[in-house]
C-alpha cells in the first residue's frame, strides 16, 4: 500500500519529522503498513500509479503546479486524497481552477496577482492552536465523532471567504469552520472515495506516537483501494 508524500522534504518543517512516526503507529497500533514515497513537488509524474495521496505542510513549494497537479490526479483518479496545511491551499487552488473555471492565484506565491483565491490571515495560525466547528453529517464529523475539535496550525494563508459560495456550487463541501469568525477549515468532495483536506495539521496531535482520526481514516481508506488490485509502483522510497 503506496503513498506519495507530495511536498518538498525538510528536516526544518516538524509535520515532515513527525511522518515517519505516525507510519510506525499505524503500523503498530492500528495494523496499517503504508510504505510512504516523498515526492517532490518538481517531479510528480507516475502519481495515478499510488494507493494514496497526501500534500503535506511546507509551502511555499518549489513548484506549485506540482502540488495543484497531485491532486488533480487524486480528484479524477479517485485516488484516496489527503491535504493538510499548504495540501488545503493546493486542493483548493487545484478545484478552483480545474472544477470551477476560474484564473486564481496564491498570494504567498504571487502577491501581486489581480485574483487572490488563498490570501495572508487576518490573524497568523502559526503555532497556535483554534477551535474547529464540523458540520453534522460530514465524512470529518463522522471521523471525529464531535461537532468540534481543537487543532494544531503552522499557517499563515487560508481561503479568501468570498471564493466560498462558488466553489461550493462546484461540488465542494466546507465541513470545518473556525469557532470564532466561521473561516474554512476544512473541505471534502462527497461521492469521491476519500477526499479531504484541513488547513490545520493533524501530524502534529500529540506526540506523533497515536494517529491523529483524520489521518487513521485516511490509511484505512488507501487500504480499500489497495484491496480493489489498482494501483502498482516502482521507485525509490
Amino acid at each position: 500500500m503506496r503513498i506519495a508524500l507530495v511536498g518538498d522534504r525538510s528536516p526544518s518543517v516538524r509535520s515532515h519529522a513527525r511522518i515517519p512516526l505516525l507510519m510506525e503507529a499505524l503500523r503498530e497500533r492500528d495494523g496499517i503498513a503504508l510504505d510512504p514515497y516523498w515526492i517532490p513537488t518538481t517531479d510528480v509524474t507516475g502519481l495515478d500509479a499510488f494507493d494514496g495521496i497526501w500534500i503535506v505542510p511546507g509551502s511555499p513549494f518549489r513548484d506549485e503546479n506540482g502540488a495543484v497537479e497531485a491532486a488533480r490526479v487524486a480528484r479524477e483518479h479517485r485516488i484516496p486524497f489527503l491535504g493538510t496545511c499548504a495540501g488545503f491551499q493546493h486542493m483548493l487552488l487545484e478545484f478552483a481552477r480545474h472544477v470551477c473555471g476560474l484564473d486564481v492565484a496564491h498570494a504567498e506565491n504571487e502577491p501581486g496577482a489581480r485574483d487572490l483565491l488563498l490570501t495572508p490571515l487576518a490573524c497568523s495560525l502559526a503555532g497556535h492552536e483554534n477551535l474547529v466547528r464540523l458540520t453534522p453529517g460530514s465524512l470529518i464529523e463522522q471521523i471525529m465523532g464531535t461537532p468540534s475539535t481543537m487543532e494544531a496550525y503552522v499557517c499563515s494563508y487560508g481561503l479568501n471567504e468570498s471564493y466560498k459560495e462558488t466553489l461550493a456550487a462546484g461540488g465542494l463541501v466546507f465541513s470545518g469552520h473556525a469557532a470564532d469568525d466561521g473561516a474554512a477549515r476544512a473541505a471534502e468532495l462527497p461521492g469521491h472515495p476519500f477526499f479531504l483536506a484541513t488547513l490545520f495539521q493533524p501530524e502534529l496531535a500529540g506526540d506523533g506516537h497515536r494517529p491523529h482520526p483524520v489521518i487513521s481514516a485516511f490509511a484505512a481508506a488507501v487500504v480499500r483501494h489497495a484491496g480493489q488490485g489498482e494501483t502498482a509502483y516502482a521507485g525509490t522510497p
